[in-house]
């Protein structure tokens, strides 16, 4: 009987720890859409930023940021794009960064107040070196990126190991972004978003061992 009850205590205590170790994995599976998305309160900085992808919803926060007086100039970055094989097929296409471009003149932004950065990125982590490059090269202390929602924690953590803390960075993100943190399983989409998102998180963690090769 002794035997028997120290097996029984042994197998009550790995059942525990199983149960302890799955509720915690439904929470982190449940919570881990939600906290993708982190946000700075606004304040003024010589200029806002239009990271590339989701075409037009950036340009568009991006301009209404502009509008309201928080930055005196719109950047938009240079995705890397097929335009060059479009144009050989005989078929125009300007790129994403003319398009954004042309999204924020058409909501007020005067065009003088608007500038495509080079040179042509491939992913997050040319971009934020690019911007902080360029911000540097004109004495810039503080700057505003827009993103999508579920892009904003990897946005953050890129530019600390990347750009490092002499320029001030604020993230907001697309208020037409319709990703939902909150049930980010329901739709394949949002699913998508937070594996990329927790991939190059894992990622930059690790020090950025899986490059991205682009052209």
């Amino acid at each position: 009987m002794t035997g028997s009850r120290r097996w029984l205590r042994r197998l009550l205590w790995v059942l525990g720890v199983l149960l302890v170790v799955g509720g915690l994995g439904l929470w982190a599976f449940l919570r881990v859409g939600s906290w993708l998305v982190v946000e700075d309160p606004l304040a003024k900085a010589p200029v806002v930023v239009v990271l590339s992808g989701s075409m037009p919803i950036r340009a568009r926060e991006a301009a209404e940021i502009y509008k309201q007086g928080h930055a005196t100039e719109v950047w938009v970055t240079h995705g890397a794009d097929p335009s060059e094989e479009l144009h050989e097929l005989g078929i125009d296409y300007l790129g994403e960064a003319f398009y954004n471009q042309r999204v924020l003149i058409q909501l007020g932004v005067p065009g003088e107040a608007t500038r495509v950065l080079e040179p042509t990125i491939v992913n997050t982590e040319d971009e934020i070196l690019v911007i902080s490059r360029q911000a540097r090269e004109e004495g810039i202390h503080r700057v505003i990126l827009v993103t999508s929602k579920a892009h904003t924690r990897r946005v953050h953590t890129l530019w600390r190991k990347l750009a490092g803390s002499d320029i001030q960075l604020i993230v907001r993100y697309a208020r037409e972004d319709s990703y939902d943190g909150a049930h980010w399983w329901r739709n394949t989409h949002d699913a998508l978003d937070v594996v990329r998102e927790l991939l190059g998180l894992a990622n930059a963690s690790l020090g950025f061992p899986v490059k991205h090769h682009g052209k």
